[in-house]
């Protein structure tokens, strides 16, 4: 098995990974935190164009909501024991560099289910991520009117 030994997190720490054609299927430890994880190993990889989607579980993570009318996120942080429903996105290019737009859904031991635009979370048990390449490239570019990077079709 190959390993991509992700940067951002303490020595010794793996991104552990498999390539199957257009596909790598990814498996992140107990600490390593989702979102600096996959920017690090689209960098490491190449990765220009493609979807994400993934399960697991996290004990750290922070959502976001854009309120359209005043252009700005609001969050929250949870704290505790959530399950990954469902961690989906996709990756483009900005500025040369990678483009990660994820949406996560957790939920906690009553059952009750939190979702938004993801902006970190820290696995607790382990993370099973798939993505899916595109061949090609797609822009962002950031939009007054919206207050949003949008993808941009040159």
């Amino acid at each position: 098995m190959i390993k991509f030994k992700q940067r951002l997190i303490e020595e010794g720490d793996f991104v552990e990974f498999r390539r199957f054609g257009n596909k790598y299927v990814l498996r992140l430890d107990k600490g390593e935190e989702i979102v600096s994880a996959l920017k690090g190993f689209y960098e490491e990889q190449g990765i220009k164009l493609g979807w994400i989607k993934g399960i697991g579980a996290v004990n750290k993570v922070r959502i976001g909501l854009f309120k359209s009318d005043v252009k700005e996120y609001s969050s929250k942080e949870l704290s505790g024991y959530y399950e990954i429903t469902s961690l989906s996105g996709n990756i483009s290019a900005m500025n040369g560099k990678p483009y990660l737009h994820l949406h996560i859904n957790v939920g906690d031991a009553e059952f009750k289910a939190y979702g938004g635009h993801l902006d970190y979370a820290v696995v607790s048990a382990t993370a099973e991520i798939e993505i899916e390449l595109i061949d090609g490239v797609v822009h962002r570019k950031f939009s007054e009117e919206i207050g949003l990077n949008l993808y941009e079709f040159i």
